[in-house]
């Protein structure tokens, strides 16, 4: 590459303090991120410097027009800022041939703790953050496979007589609930097989691409980053949808307006039925100088032309009333109506005489406004406590949760009926199970993270015992009921955690070897050019050590396929075999 070239190109991008690290280094993601939106501060930048003007520029008659695609293949080239650590991996063969990817055809997968697959080259946002994003890279060709389904493993049956810890399963139920731990990318492929078009309700709560860790997973995304994790997960999900179903996402601001845009596509413009506006209805966010937060939104979508909607009605709270001289001021279906005139409901009519009748000359309290005034149906305001985690005096209905139950069993009951599948890919505590679970509805929680066993998993063995936390009495739940755990089969995804969690170098080395014997190693990586840069891996930093091991991993062997299922190598036990057989359909075909 053209030294001079880079030195000024260098030079020009450090005039953007949004390409400089704290460690005033360039992030050279952040500038490809901006010159694929054609950011106005960049492309200024670039042509105000008459050489980068020369060479990222070209006229077209009286136009002068940015050349996008040269400038992110010459900042993405392996030559440009070159590092110990690119130098490093570039001996040990991680690069591709000599030649950048193409943007458009780098498909990468990332490990910020939760997984996931990222079509067009998008790539994490460099950010003033000490957390690690692990990265490799698989040709499109290659995809498929990673996304056949996976050998489940480790079948555990919990129920009232066996919840302390459960009981090996030794045979699947159509209606067995289920909590899978694993990648939830590769787990939703994996359920397409025996529950594609069947599931009538899904909701999510993703990461709403903040600051904010939530359970410890990354929860700052770049932007675009963000969109395609969703939409690999979304069109997966609306396969698994039936024709009646729906899908509700909860999001907040950050991302609000462009999911909606992304669900257009998706799901289509024609199936967007609601935007639904969660009030906290005591809790009030951090205040700022400007209007606190005290909501977050939730965006309803239908799979088909008809989807299955109960009415949930409301009554009019005492608020809505002010003269109760002449029994009160009514809302009904927006008009308003004062004095004597009362709505026409013959119910209301018998309830309100009735109670004149009783209480004669007795002005109404609150409890009693609510039960003479007919009810109207639920609006798209709602109205519910938000669980306060910071405030240790506030009752929660589960250790760690923010959405209370409440809020899923207005969900649930409006389009969904008794035994009916509920499914939730970012399980969390595993509130979404709990209120599914009190409603007899039938569920699958999808989850990653460690914390499935403390979290989900140990709720729902509470409310088989009878807890009576959440909306455990407005349902009349009194316990009972099973749910079976199950974890996809890991080949090379038991090393992230290793890795992750690794202290120092020594422990990373040791690492290393265990992949080198048990693991599945990158065909990119010779293991002996790694040996003869072995003082060289040692003077990387840690962090860079852990990048290394983690892209040197095969990403299409993260999990055991199904169709490898009777592999010796991969020593899947018979009675795994059979229950995976019952699973899938068939244990001795292949997908």
């Amino acid at each position: 590459m053209n030294a001079p070239l880079i030195g000024a190109l260098s030079s020009a991008l450090k005039e953007d303090e949004r390409l400089v690290s704290d460690d005033s280094r360039l992030l050279k993601n952040k500038a490809v991120e901006l010159a694929n939106k054609l950011d106005e501060g960049l492309v200024k930048i670039l042509f105000e410097n008459t050489e980068l003007k020369n060479t990222f520029f070209k006229k077209i008659g009286d136009l002068t027009l940015f050349d996008k695609d040269l400038f992110i293949e010459f900042v993405s080239n392996k030559e440009f800022l070159p590092d110990s650590y690119t130098a490093f991996k570039n001996k040990v063969g991680l690069a591709v041939d000599r030649n950048y990817l193409k943007q458009d055809k780098e498909v990468t997968l990332i490990w910020p703790y939760k997984d996931c697959v990222l079509e067009g080259g998008q790539t994490k946002e460099e950010a003033k953050r000490g957390e690690i994003f692990w990265n490799t890279t698989l040709a499109p060709d290659e995809i498929n496979r990673l996304l056949e389904p996976k050998v489940l493993a480790n079948w555990t049956r919990y129920d009232k007589n066996n919840l302390k810890k459960g009981r090996k399963a030794t045979e699947i139920s159509d209606t067995d609930n289920l909590i899978i731990k694993g990648n939830n990318l590769l787990a939703l492929h994996s359920l397409k097989r025996r529950y594609g078009g069947r599931v009538k309700l899904i909701y999510i709560d993703p990461p709403f691409n903040t600051d904010n860790d939530s359970f410890k997973y990354n929860d700052s995304f770049s932007h675009s980053t963000w969109l395609t994790f969703m939409r690999n997960r979304l069109e997966v999900a609306k396969e698994l949808l039936s024709d009646t179903g729906t899908i509700f996402i909860h999001c907040d601001e950050n991302e609000s307006h462009y999911l909606k845009v992304l669900l257009d596509e998706v799901f289509g413009r024609d199936k967007f039925v609601n935007e639904i506006i969660w009030h906290y209805k005591s809790f009030v966010g951090q205040v700022k100088s400007y209007f606190p937060k005290k909501h977050d939104t939730i965006l309803l979508y239908k799979k088909g032309e008809h989807f299955t909607f109960k009415q949930i009605r409301k009554d009019i709270s005492i608020e809505e009333m002010s003269d109760y001289k002449n029994w009160g001021k009514y809302i009904v279906n927006g008009n308003e109506i004062k004095g004597n005139h009362y709505p026409s409901d013959v119910r209301f009519k018998r309830n309100l005489d009735k109670w004149k009748k009783a209480h004669p000359g007795v002005k109404p309290t609150k409890d009693d406004v609510l039960y003479i005034f007919q009810s109207q149906p639920e609006d798209d305001v709602w109205d519910i406590e938000y669980l306060d985690p910071k405030n240790k005096t506030e009752r929660l209905d589960f250790k760690g949760g923010q959405k209370p139950e409440a809020l899923l069993q207005r969900i649930i009951e409006s389009v969904t009926e008794p035994g009916d599948l509920v499914l939730d890919y970012h399980a969390g505590t595993g509130t979404t199970g709990a209120a599914a679970h009190k409603m007899g509805r039938q569920y699958i929680l999808i989850e990653q993270m460690d914390y499935i066993r403390d979290l989900p998993e140990t709720r729902l063995k509470e409310i088989i015992a009878g807890d009576q936390s959440g909306i455990s009495e407005a349902v009349g739940w009194k316990n009972g009921g099973s749910f079976v755990y199950t974890e996809l089969m890991p080949l090379n995804a038991k090393f992230i955690a290793k890795v992750r969690d690794a202290k120092s170098s020594k422990e990373i080395l040791k690492i290393w070897k265990d992949i080198q014997k048990n693991g599945f190693v990158s065909y990119r990586v010779a293991p002996k050019k790694f040996d003869e840069c072995a003082k060289e891996f040692a003077d990387l930093d840690l962090a860079n050590q852990k990048k290394f091991v983690l892209e040197s991993l095969d990403a299409n062997m993260l999990y055991v396929n199904y169709g490898d299922i009777d592999d010796k190598e991969y020593g899947v036990g018979e009675d795994d075999k059979k229950l995976n057989g019952e699973f899938y359909g068939n244990a001795s075909s292949r997908v």
